[in-house]
């Protein structure tokens, strides 16, 4: 098949990528770095630069393809550039790609949502997840798309560094015993994959998720990766974690985002859709993680 693969060269589209060029399928990436270009043809991919603000560049790109996979993405540092909304600036994305797959005629896509896109509020920043999968259900009904949904990143926890260095703590706004679901980008890669393959025949929704576990294990299991056995998950005052955010220079209405969102997965909201429609769990453990998040850490 023709596919489109977006998000450039990241954590899950250079997997994704090269496993639809190893099963023979004639892959275009996007990009809108030109410095990709080259890394991209040495997959064997086609490599198509531009902007996702552009919506003449995206249905030239999209026109013909057999599935599209697409998902919105911003620069990095976004979270600290205080110029911009996060959740309007990724929502724009989604109403480019709409009026994108309807002028190429796009019949067939593969769209990356998110945890929490069930929520129209309560969701702090993932609220553009729900924004888009609205905007692209607007569509007409010969057009098919699967929304995979996603749970935590493992690679959301590289941003513990900064505390258990200065403080020998993980602090968030939510904790304990209780079990929340995270995945690896390898686990998404390979969902997308299959997706792919399968037919296609109105609306899915398919969560992913490679692991289940607690904050208090999450500490365990990466304070032993990185050789200090008694690091701790610290529960704090939403007031607190905002105000740390805040003054560490992020976007005070991003900073917002990330504490309502986190009080979701504290209070259980955040899951309950994905507990009502739980998938097989992915391969990739938070074990398995931890030896990345070590070589983070000492890098």
């Amino acid at each position: 098949m023709k596919i489109i693969v977006t998000g450039s060269l990241g954590n899950i589209s250079k997997p994704l990528t090269k496993e639809l060029v190893r099963k023979g399928h004639d892959v275009t990436v996007i990009s809108t770095n030109s410095e990709r270009q080259s890394e991209i043809e040495a997959l064997d991919a086609n490599a198509a630069i531009g902007s996702m603000e552009d919506v003449d560049f995206l249905t030239k790109t999209f026109t013909g393809a057999d599935v599209v996979y697409a998902m919105e993405a911003l620069n990095a540092g976004v979270f600290f550039d205080h110029n911009i909304d996060f959740i309007e600036a990724n929502t724009q994305i989604g109403k480019n790609y709409k009026e994108a797959f309807e002028k190429s005629d796009v019949k067939n896509i593969v769209h990356l949502s998110s945890i929490g896109a069930h929520l129209p509020s309560g969701n702090g920043i993932l609220a553009f997840h729900y924004n888009v999968e609205k905007i692209l259900n607007e569509l007409p009904q010969d057009v098919s798309i699967k929304f995979m949904r996603p749970v935590g990143f493992y690679y959301n926890m590289y941003s513990f560094i900064p505390t258990i260095k200065s403080q020998n703590l993980i602090i968030q706004n939510y904790g304990g015993d209780e079990k929340e679901p995270w995945v690896s980008p390898l686990d998404i890669a390979t969902a997308i994959a299959e997706e792919i393959e399968k037919p296609f025949d109105g609306r899915e929704v398919r969560y992913i998720a490679s692991e289940e576990i607690s904050p208090n294990d999450i500490a365990k299991t990466l304070g032993e990766a990185i050789g200090n056995p008694e690091l701790k998950w610290l529960t704090v005052p939403d007031e607190d974690l905002l105000n740390g955010m805040i003054n560490a220079g992020m976007n005070p209405k991003t900073a917002k985002g990330f504490v309502e969102m986190n009080t979701a997965r504290g209070n259980g909201v955040l899951y309950e859709d994905y507990y009502k429609n739980r998938p097989v769990l992915g391969n990739v453990k938070v074990k398995d993680f931890a030896e990345d998040f070590a070589k983070a850490y000492f890098k």
